[in-house]
């Protein structure tokens, strides 16, 4: 027997099970048989509906937690750009201070230092 027969031969023998099988466990009248795969049939979907619902509400929990972790994180990260900003603002505001400072007493000194200048080069041509 060549491998295409032995696949033929399984699979017919496999639908006359199947039909065995179908007959044994089914009885029923065609009418009894269609209103039990109705039934059944409605069993599923109410199932499946519940199901889905149930991953839908999952899903939208999920959403919620999400979208608050990152309002959260937002709000932190506003916060610490303010921090942020409000350094920059002090230390800004320092070295201005300091560069004030610096151009006063440089200023200051240049002055003296430019009379004491003048007093010196009129000393050297007397």
């Amino acid at each position: 027997m060549n491998s295409g027969s032995k696949v033929l031969l399984g699979v017919l023998a496999g639908a006359a099970t199947g039909a065995i099988l179908g007959v044994l466990f089914a009885p029923d009248k065609g009418e009894e048989t269609r209103r039990r795969i109705s039934e059944g049939s409605r069993d599923v979907t109410s199932n499946l509906k519940d199901k889905f619902g149930e991953f839908v509400d999952g899903l939208a929990d999920k959403y919620e937690n999400v979208k608050d972790s990152a309002s959260d994180l937002l709000e932190q990260g506003k916060q610490k750009a303010g921090n942020v900003v409000n350094a920059i603002k002090s230390e800004a505001g320092s070295v201005a201070s300091k560069a004030t400072n610096a151009v006063n007493s440089a200023t200051g000194g240049a002055g003296a230092a430019t009379a004491g200048g003048n007093a010196g080069a009129g000393s050297n041509q007397a």
